[in-house]
C-alpha cells in the first residue's frame, strides 16, 4: 500500500506516533483483564495515571480530574471558575470572558465560551455572562496591548470583580495563534488583582506539542487550572481539567464524574503514553525540530508573500494563512488546492482550519525526525510552486 507522512497527528492526537508500541502493550494487556469498566471504585491505572499526572504537574498543589472528551473538559473547567466566583464573592461574580474566534467544543456550554457566532448559532439563549475580547494574534487583531482586554470589557460594561474566570485556548487552534508573552503575563497579574480564576484550554497544546510540556510554560504563567485532552493518550478518547486543590475540591466524589470518567483501558493508554513521552525525551525534540518548523514557515512566507499572509509557529505546531494577494481575507480555495496537491504527494494533512478555512496547519508526531520534517514542508513548498503562487 501507500506510505504516507502524517503533518496532522490525526487531528493532534498522535503525540507519540501511529499505534506506538508501548501504547498498544498497555490497552492489549488491560483489555485482557477481566474488568473494562469500574464506575463505582477506583481502579489501578487510573490511580498511577494521576500521580504520573501530579508529577509533572506544574506545581505540587494541583489535582487532576479525569474525563472523556476535550469538550467535557472545557465544561468542567466552565463548572470549576462558575462555582469559585459565586463561592468567593457571590452570585454577581459569574462572567466568563473568552476569546473571538476560540474554540473549547462543541456542547452547549463550550460552544458559548467558543469565539465563533456560526458554532453557537443553534442556541437560541445564549448565556449574557459569558463575554468575548478580541485575541491579540499580531495579524488580524494588530493591536496587542492588554489595554485592549481592558477596554473592551469597560465597553461592554463588565466591572472586573463579577469575573468569575478567564479562559483561553494556550494558542488558538484556528492558527495556530499565540498570545504575546508580555499580554499572557498581565493577564495573569489581572485575574489575581480581581480575583478571577485564570483557565487554560490545553486540549490542543499540552504533552509537549508546543516545545514545553504544557503550552502555558511558553508563557512563563501558571493558571489556575487547565484542560487536557488529544495528545493526552496519542489514541483512545481521554480528557481531564488540573487544578489548584482548592479549586479541584469544590465538588466531592461522583459530583463531576461521567460514565466512562477514568475507565481503566483509556487510563492505561495515557499512562503509557505520557511515559513514552518522558523516556524518548519527545518534548524536547519538539523544541528542536520547532526551530526548524518555525524557521521554514517563515521561509514558505518570505517566497510567496502574495499569499501568505502569517505563519505562525511554536514547538511542533504551525499553520500558514492562506490570503487573497493584498488582503487579510481567507482563501479557502487555494488552502485546499494546497492541501489536496500535499496528498496526492504522500503528506497527509488537515482540511483547512480557521476563520474563513484560510489556514494550512501543520502539527506532526512529536516523534518525527529532522528528516521527515523537512521532506514534508519541501512537499509543501513544490506543491506551492507547481501552482505558480
Amino acid at each position: 500500500g501507500n506510505k504516507w507522512l502524517d503533518f496532522s497527528s490525526g487531528v493532534l492526537i498522535t503525540n507519540v506516533g501511529h499505534s506506538h508500541p508501548n501504547v498498544l502493550a498497555a490497552i492489549q494487556e488491560q483489555i485482557n483483564k477481566p474488568l473494562l469498566t469500574t464506575y463505582c471504585f477506583p481502579n489501578m491505572p487510573r490511580i498511577k495515571l494521576v500521580q504520573k499526572l501530579a508529577s509533572i504537574a506544574p506545581t505540587p498543589d494541583f489535582k487532576a480530574f479525569l474525563l472523556s472528551t476535550g469538550g467535557e473538559g472545557t465544561e468542567c473547567a466552565f463548572k470549576l471558575m462558575r462555582t469559585w466566583g459565586r463561592k468567593i464573592g457571590g452570585d454577581k461574580k459569574s462572567i466568563i470572558v473568552s476569546f473571538t474566534d476560540a474554540f473549547h467544543g462543541r456542547t452547549a456550554g463550550s460552544q458559548q465560551m467558543g469565539g465563533s457566532p456560526a458554532g453557537k448559532a443553534w442556541l437560541k439563549n445564549l448565556d449574557p455572562d459569558i463575554v468575548h475580547v478580541p485575541f491579540p494574534d499580531g495579524f488580524r487583531c494588530e493591536d496587542i496591548s492588554f489595554t485592549l482586554f481592558e477596554s473592551t470589557l469597560k465597553k461592554l460594561n463588565i466591572d472586573p470583580a463579577n469575573v468569575a474566570g478567564v479562559i483561553s485556548e494556550t494558542y488558538q487552534g484556528a492558527g495556530p495563534n499565540f498570545m504575546p508573552v508580555e499580554y499572557a503575563q498581565s493577564l495573569r497579574k489581572w485575574c489575581d488583582k480581581h480575583g478571577a480564576l485564570l483557565c487554560y484550554d490545553e486540549v490542543q497544546a499540552g504533552f509537549g506539542r508546543c516545545g514545553t510540556m504544557w503550552g502555558f510554560q511558553l508563557y512563563g504563567v501558571t493558571p489556575d487550572l487547565f484542560c487536557m485532552g488529544k495528545g493526552f493518550s496519542s489514541s483512545l478518547p481521554i480528557s481531564g481539567v488540573m487544578g489548584r486543590s482548592a479549586i479541584m475540591d469544590l465538588y466531592g466524589p461522583n459530583e463531576m464524574t461521567s460514565t466512562h470518567s477514568g475507565n481503566p483501558v483509556c487510563c492505561a493508554a495515557a499512562l503509557a503514553n505520557i511515559e513514552t513521552i518522558l523516556s524518548e525525551k519527545l518534548v524536547e525534540n519538539a523544541a528542536k525540530l520547532g526551530r526548524i518548523l518555525e524557521k521554514e514557515l517563515a521561509s514558505i512566507k518570505d517566497e510567496f508573500p502574495a499569499v501568505v499572509g502569517f505563519a505562525p509557529a511554536k514547538g511542533l505546531v504551525g499553520g500558514l494563512l492562506i490570503v487573497k494577494p493584498g488582503t487579510k481575507e481567507p482563501n479557502y480555495d487555494l488552502a485546499w488546492e494546497i492541501i489536496n496537491g500535499c496528498f496526492r504527494r504522500g503528506l497527509l494533512m488537515f482540511s483547512p482550519v480557521g476563520v474563513g478555512g484560510g489556514c494550512v496547519k501543520i502539527a506532526p508526531p512529536l516523534c518525527i525526525d529532522e528528516q521527515a520534517l523537512i521532506e514534508g514542508l519541501s512537499v509543501i513548498r513544490d506543491t506551492m510552486l507547481d501552482l505558480k503562487l
